[in-house]
Parts: C-alpha cells; structure tokens; sequence
C-alpha cells in the first residue's frame, strides 16, 4: 500500500525536527568533575585528559564561578592529597581542616547556589588505593562504612549538599543516611554510585589523582569483588533497588555511552533520578580521535551526550559539561 504515513515530513527541515524532537539538552543537565589539589594559583593539565586540570582551591573557585555563568548547576569533587597523608585508616579524609573540606567550604562561600556534591570513597587515602580499609588481606566492608561515615558528616559540616558514595560498598547507603541524620544533616542528599562497573574506562581517571590499586601480592589487584561485574544486567536493577531502599535521593550509573542499556533498565526500575558518569575514558576516546582528525570533536561529544539524556539521565556527569554548555548557550 502506497504510504499513507511518511515519516520525512517531520524531518524536512531544522525548525520541523526542533518542534518534534524528544529529547533536549540544556546546561543544567550537567555536572562537572573536578579536581583540586594542594598550593596556590597552581594548576596542571592531565596528560591522558585533554582540556581537564588538577587546580588549587583558588583557581577552583574562578572555574566554578565560570560554569555556574554558563548554567551548569552541580560540580562533582576530587581532591589529589598528597602521599605523606595516605595510610590504611582513611582518617584524613575526615580531617575538618582537610583539602576536600577547606575546597567545600571555598566553593559554597564564592558560589552558594552551585550544588557540591563531594566524592565519598578511601582511594585517595589509601597507601593501597582501595575504595576501602584492607584488613587480613581483604576490603573489610563494614569497617569502611563506619570510615564513610565520618568522611561524609565532614563533607555535610563543611557544606556539601550531596554525598556522592562512589565506593561499592555493601549497605554503605543505609550507614550514611542514618550518620547524616545524627549528625544532624537530614537535608543533605545522598547520590549513590549504585550501578558501577569495573571498566577499564577509568584509566585517566585514576592518573588524575593517583588512585589505582597498588601491586601488592597480599591484597586485592584490582576492585572487581566490589565493582560491578560488565557482564551482568538485572544485578544493576537490584543494586539501585537496594540504594534507593536505604535511602539514596539518586542513583548513578557508571560508565555512560557503553551502558545505556543499564542506564534505561535502571530509569525505569526506580522513582528517584538517575545519573550517569559520561567517564574520563570515554572523554579521552573522543579527544584522541578528534585530534587525529578522524571524528567530529563537538558533534560526536553532543550526540554521546544527548544519547545519555535520551536512555534516561536527569543528570550527566561529563568532563565534557564545560564545552557543551558553551555550544549550547550559542
């Protein structure tokens, strides 16, 4: 039958297709990762991260004033500490006086209304570059909630809005909502890193602030009795369950462009919103092959991204965030 529906009509042109197209992109969509290290007007490029610097607190400042002109709404915080505080107690990652808490309290005082949300693992802490404490050998996960815990009041005292437990901890979810609420922080949130796998996509990450398990026969070579196994799906659905059940206020998926797939199972498993990290290695993908002239940079970073927003993201967290909300804002 000759067709009666022609889907070309709404595609004819640029202003037809704006009025139809499902799925919008604006700079509030995005969060920024970020990561600050010791010293004063000091900042280094990350080789394996073209564009994404290691700043001090106050060039931190300056760029954060410069994304919340540009509307992007969140920052998710790094710090890079450096060796002589790092042991197997985690303990200066609750020090008040801390990199990661002297960094919160700069950015909320310059920039109130931009939502901090600090990273709440031990591997920047750890001589082992864990996400948790070794004990006989192992990741000793209850341990390492009780560490969490004092690490995200800290967080919450200096004026973080969110937690952001990227650890993989089991029931770390549940300790940290109810340390937040003793402590007296009921209205600071708790966006969880439900869904994270072990990929081999983190790699400029972990060079950005030195946090790669260390080689040691006597411990864990890698974090995949923590990690999520890339292999499996309906474990992805469970773990976000299971968060929002001990009171997470949004889930994360993590990596992004190669787990959409889990993006949507788990966007509609759920009633809370869900991010998705947009990770240093697939930022790094994109850089490299634009610089070889074999990919359009700004065309394939907007399209990755509207794919994200597209399987289910409220929010995406993107090395990229910067950038896009620039060709965005023209």
């Amino acid at each position: 039958m000759f067709p009666l529906q022609r889907g070309r009509r709404l595609r004819a042109n640029e202003s037809i297709r704006s009025l139809v197209r499902e799925t919008t992109l604006s700079p509030s969509d995005f969060m920024f990762p970020m990561f600050i290290t010791e010293g004063e007007n000091y900042q280094s490029e990350i080789p394996s991260m073209v564009g994404i610097y290691r700043r001090s607190i106050d060039l931190t400042v300056k760029e954060v004033k410069e994304i919340f002109a540009l509307g992007i709404r969140a920052i998710n915080i790094y710090v890079k500490v450096d060796e002589s505080l790092k042991d197997n107690t985690g303990k200066e990652a609750w020090n008040p006086n801390g990199l990661m808490q002297q960094a919160i309290k700069a950015i909320k005082a310059a920039c109130p209304e931009m939502i901090v949300m600090p990273d709440v693992a031990l591997d920047p802490y750890s001589i082992y570059g864990h996400d948790g404490l070794i004990e006989n050998g192992d990741i000793a996960n209850d341990a390492t909630n009780e560490a969490l815990v004092k690490m995200a009041v800290s967080h919450a005292q200096a004026g973080a809005d969110f937690v952001a437990p990227s650890d993989m901890m089991d029931g770390r979810v549940l300790r940290l909502r109810q340390g937040l609420d003793a402590a007296g922080f009921s209205n600071v949130g708790i966006m969880s890193y439900s869904a994270k796998y072990a990929s081999a996509f983190y790699g400029p990450f972990r060079d950005a602030l030195d946090s790669a398990p260390v080689d040691n026969a006597e411990i864990p070579k890698d974090k995949k009795t923590y990690q999520m196994d890339y292999a499996n799906r309906i474990e992805a659905i469970k773990e976000a369950l299971m968060d929002v059940e001990e009171g997470a206020d949004m889930v994360m998926v993590k990596p992004g462009i190669a787990y959409l797939d889990i993006v949507r199972e788990v966007k509609n498993a759920v009633n809370v919103p869900v991010t998705v990290f947009h990770v240093s290695g697939e930022y790094a993908m994109i850089k490299a092959a634009s610089e070889r002239g074999w990919l359009d940079h700004d065309k394939i970073m907007m399209e990755q991204l509207m794919c994200i927003k597209r399987a289910g993201a409220s929010l995406i967290s993107t090395y990229f965030a910067k950038e896009a909300a620039i060709l965005l804002n023209k």
